[in-house]
């Protein structure tokens, strides 16, 4: 996960949300978007390097679409953006930083998720 700051000019990680058995996603990405104040949420859309949808973008707008029914009348807004290329960038980003790949691991989730949302912010 990451979040902007209040002039949406940068990206900052967050923990990643652990996806447990039982686990209500939508109804957690609605208490973390009350805890941060967020009022919009970017889901990643994953797609083939040839731009076409599959099963795992179909699984991202299916959740896109739980978020905006469970976060209906918040004031939560959410939006799909490519997600393309996101994990290569962070971990390019984790290891100029001196991350080699078993620390990566535990940051990488929440490192894409920061070029995902710097992408979105910059296609504004």
């Amino acid at each position: 996960m990451a979040i902007s700051d209040v002039g949406q000019t940068m990206a900052f990680p967050r923990p990643a949300l652990t996806v447990s058995p039982g686990l209500d996603v939508p109804a957690a990405v609605r208490s973390l978007c009350h805890e941060e104040g967020a009022a919009l949420v970017v889901v990643g859309l994953p797609k083939s390097l040839s731009g076409r949808d599959g099963a795992a973008a179909d699984l991202a707008r299916s959740l896109a679409k739980q978020i905006t029914e469970t976060t209906r009348g918040d004031g939560i807004d959410v939006e799909l953006h490519d997600e393309r290329f996101t994990t290569v960038e962070a971990s390019r980003a984790l290891a100029a930083a001196g991350h080699d790949a078993r620390s990566q691991r535990a940051l990488i989730d929440s490192a894409a998720a920061t070029v995902l949302l710097e992408a979105w912010l910059q296609c504004r």
